[in-house]
């Protein structure tokens, strides 16, 4: 059993973990309690950052969503940064910004995978899957699969 953390620490604790890259609230607020800091301390502290705009999850969301968004899709980006405790407002306008560009988005990584068009059914439902679960909309995905002849 690892002893309890001294209370100084906890601040040190969490300005580390910011300075290697931006988090959510919820993020930060759960690596810090698995350290074993106490939940009311790490409260207090977190909206003192937030005061401070050292912690944001507009500018997390931001981030999050420029360093995944030329392999992802949205509705996966969505879910990412739900599950990262990213409110909806700000998922949608984050991902709102980036709505125009989704259909080439996912060309290039349809390309990048197969390049050619499906031989066959069963090719065809491989590829579709594929960019499903890279997070690409439906709609999109029949576009680009089924239209693999056009340049």
């Amino acid at each position: 059993m690892k002893p309890a953390p001294e209370p100084g620490e906890l601040r040190e604790r969490a300005l580390r973990l910011l300075a290697r890259r931006e988090h959510s609230r919820f993020e930060l607020a759960r690596k810090l309690e698995t350290a074993g800091f106490a939940r009311a301390d790490i409260a207090v502290l977190l909206d003192q950052f937030e005061a401070k705009n050292w912690l944001s999850d507009q500018r997390f969301a931001d981030s999050y969503v420029a360093d995944h968004r030329a392999r992802t899709g949205s509705v996966k980006l969505a879910y990412d940064l739900r599950q990262r405790g990213v409110g909806d407002a700000i998922i949608e306008a984050v991902l709102g910004e980036n709505r125009g560009s989704e259909f080439e988005r996912a060309r290039a990584v349809w390309k990048k995978k197969f390049g050619a068009a499906p031989a066959d059914a069963p090719e065809q439902a491989r590829q579709m899957r594929f960019l499903q679960s890279r997070g690409f909309a439906a709609d999109l995905i029949r576009r680009i699969v089924q239209d693999a002849d056009c340049p």
